[in-house]
């Protein structure tokens, strides 16, 4: 479990990654209406997601490491906002964390190197879905300067109902 004092530290994310950042996602899968996935993965088939985030360029993965136990603890991406090339300066961001690190500012971490490491690129705009409801994540993204923009109403049915997606832009 992760304590209040725990020191969390930020780096891109790895290949040895990938069987824990599956793990992660797929409790969310599996448990919440936050993803629209309905099936979980295994990490071989998430293995293309991981690799279309390099250590450079606009599409990032960071990973936050419990700085003691090296356990990981969630991980943030910025990834292609739309395949069309006018769209290439924006990026979508999501973040995911282990259920048992949410509320000590793991995301706030995750969220500031993120966006750092974002700083240097051509990039004009962020946009972040989610799923309501979910005030922890409205106000995790409102604190980075995120602003409404518009919610799609009930357009994802998962666990036999339907939700809405508000979305979130950011300029960068």
């Amino acid at each position: 479990m992760v304590s209040e004092r725990t020191e969390v530290q930020v780096r891109p994310g790895v290949e040895d990654d990938l069987k824990a950042l599956t793990d992660i996602y797929n409790h969310y899968v599996r448990e919440t209406p936050i993803t629209f996935d309905t099936a979980v993965f295994t990490p071989e088939e998430r293995r293309p997601w991981l690799l279309s985030h390099p250590e450079d360029g606009p599409h990032r993965l960071m990973v936050a490491v419990d700085g003691d136990s090296q356990e990981i603890l969630g991980y943030a991406t910025s990834s292609g906002f739309r395949a069309k090339p006018a769209y290439a300066t924006s990026v979508e961001v999501t973040i995911y964390l282990a259920a048992h690190a949410t509320g000590r500012g793991v995301g706030t971490r995750l969220y500031e190197a993120l966006f750092e490491a974002l700083a240097g690129e051509d990039l004009h705009r962020a946009y972040a879905g989610i799923a309501q409801p979910n005030e922890a994540s409205v106000r995790l993204h409102e604190r980075f300067a995120f602003r409404h923009v518009g919610t799609y109403r009930q357009v994802g049915r998962k666990f036999g109902r339907y939700w809405d997606v508000a979305w979130y832009e950011k300029e960068l």
